[in-house]
Order: C-alpha cells, then structure tokens, then sequence
C-alpha cells in the first residue's frame, strides 16, 4: 500500500468568459487518484475541510478508491488554487492558503503510528513551502523513514518537490531544506522545469548526480514532450542511465501531468512487487524502462483531456 501525503485543494479552472469551474486538485492529491484508478492500494493523509469543498475532495478519493480513514476533518476552509491556462506554456497558480486545513495540518494529526501494509510515503508540492504542513511532514518522513533512506527496512520514501517558485519566499532556505528531504528519500522525481529553479545553469545530468549523491537510490526527471529519464544506483556503486519516450496523443492540458506519472511509477513498483528498498537497486534495465515507460503512458493519457483525470490501469495497458 502507498501512502499519499500533502494538499489537497479546490483548483479554480478558467471556463469560457470570466468564469472558473472547481475541480478537486493538489499534487499529492491528483497522486493518490492516479494510483487508486490503477487498482494499486492507497491512502491520503492530510487535514481536510468540512465545508462543501472539502466534502467533494473527500467524496472524490472514496470514489477512486483512495483511504481516507487517515484524514482528520475541520471546519477550517478548503485552500483554492486559482490556475492561469497558455498554450504552449506550464499552468500558473494563484493559492488561498491562509489558515485553509491542510495549510494547517499538525503533528498531532499523525497517526501515532502508520498501519504495517504500507510499504511507501509520498510527499511533495506546496505543502512543503507553508507552516505548519511543511514541518509535519518532515516529521512524518525523519519518523518513518530516519536519515539512512537506503536502510533495508522501513517504507520506500518517495518525493516530487513539484516547485511552485511563486510560493517561495526564501530560495537559500528552500534549497537547503529541498537538500534535506532529497536526502530522507529513496526515490527522487524532480522535473526539468523544478531542477532550472534549483540548481539554474547546473544542467540536467549534473543536476540528477547531485540529487543522487545526497542518498536517494532512484532519481527521476520528467522532460515534457521528450519522455523522462532515471539514474539508479546500484548495490556495487554503479549508475544505471534510462529514458523512455511519451507517447503522441493530442494534448488538450498538461494539469496532473507530473502527478499522474509519479502515481503510475510508484505503482509500477507495487504492482510487480518491487516496492522496497531492497528491490529498487535491483532493477535491470529492462525493468526500469517498463517502469518509465508505463508512467509516460499514464502522463500522455491524463494530457489528452481537460484537468487532472488520471487513466484506469485497462486505459494504460492498451496505449501501446
């Protein structure tokens, strides 16, 4: 089972004239959707609203087969994301964060410990650049996960920072405090467009060897129209380079894009029974390009329609 954790909010979708359509979103959020359409065991931990929007970010996850046993509820207000679409350019947020539930969501909402079937956390988004959520789930991640990601026990740590620069007041301190969650993890998946924000001018190979030299076993980048590309650390010290290509759908969005592709790998894993961190380094080339493979075609699904509407496992399986 894979444990979803982050924000969850109302995305305000401009609709023809001056109007917005609400639609459940938040990166950790569309995540958990994508994984329980894919038929692979999930829950969401987050504190969510009992205003109306809230109630329909909750009503969305049990339809989808996503846990919500872990959620505590409040009467504070669901945060609203309001997105600016171009073509040809990345979606361009507006957030309401200020004292919305999971902005808010606390230490004392952990559980005091997580159920034994879970073999992998998720973590990522804006949820990491606000408080008091970003320190609750560093406490999450250092309890769960401690600072050696590449013990043999414990769940699989998986992060995608999912870089909103706009919600970044202090980029020194957001760089350094992304250091210390790249290295409490064991899979890494970091776009091209978050590593040009990170580490501007580093470029993109160097920039995954440096994310792989802080700890984590599995580095992931996500190249837009050009597929995604892993560097895997073996047992005996060794790199292992693969991409995989996207497949060539009509793009309508790019909403849940790198959301639906973190979902689909990490559910590659669980689904052929490599979720652990014994297994990760293990996998042979052929295994990690199926991986990658599997999460673009998911990816290439959800940009053929209108906002985040990850695909079904059947969906996947058939885009050859």
């Amino acid at each position: 089972m894979i444990l979803a954790c982050g924000e969850a909010l109302i995305d305000m979708v401009p609709i023809q004239g001056n109007g917005f359509l609400p639609c459940p979103g938040g990166g950790p959020y569309n995540t958990a959707i994508a994984i329980g359409r894919l038929g692979v065991p999930v829950r969401f931990l987050s504190r969510l609203s009992t205003d109306f929007f809230g109630e329909i970010l909750v009503d969305r996850l049990i339809k989808n087969n996503v846990g919500v046993d872990l959620i505590p509820r409040t009467d504070q207000n669901s945060t609203l994301a309001f997105v600016k679409l171009e073509e040809g350019k990345e979606p361009q947020y507006i957030f309401y964060t200020e004292g919305a539930a999971d902005r808010s969501f606390s230490v004392e909402d952990l559980p005091k410990k997580l159920p034994p079937e879970i073999r992998c956390i998720f973590f990522g988004s804006i949820s990491l650049t606000v408080e008091p959520s970003a320190s609750t789930i560093e406490s999450l991640i250092v309890r769960e996960g401690g600072k050696n990601s590449n013990a043999a026990d414990g769940p699989v740590i998986s992060l995608d920072p999912n870089v909103r620069p706009f919600m970044i007041r202090d980029k020194n301190a957001y760089v350094r405090r992304f250091e210390g969650w790249v290295a409490a993890s064991t899979i890494a998946k970091i776009s091209e467009a978050d590593f040009d924000f990170i580490y501007p001018g580093l470029g993109l190979e160097q920039s995954l060897e440096k994310v792989l030299g802080m700890g984590p076993r599995l580095a992931l980048t996500t190249l837009g129209p050009r597929g995604a590309l892993a560097l895997l650390r073996k047992d005996d010290g060794s790199l292992l380079r693969v991409s995989a290509p996207v497949v060539d759908l009509p793009v309508v969005d790019t909403i849940g894009a790198g959301d639906t592709f973190h979902g689909a790998f990490l559910s590659w894993l669980e689904l052929r029974g490599k979720m652990s961190r014994t297994a990760l380094p293990a996998l042979t080339e052929a295994e990690l390009y199926d991986a990658l493979f599997f999460a673009n075609r998911a990816a290439s699904l959800v940009c053929s329609r209108q906002g985040a509407e990850p695909p079904t496992l059947a969906e996947v399986e058939a885009l050859k």
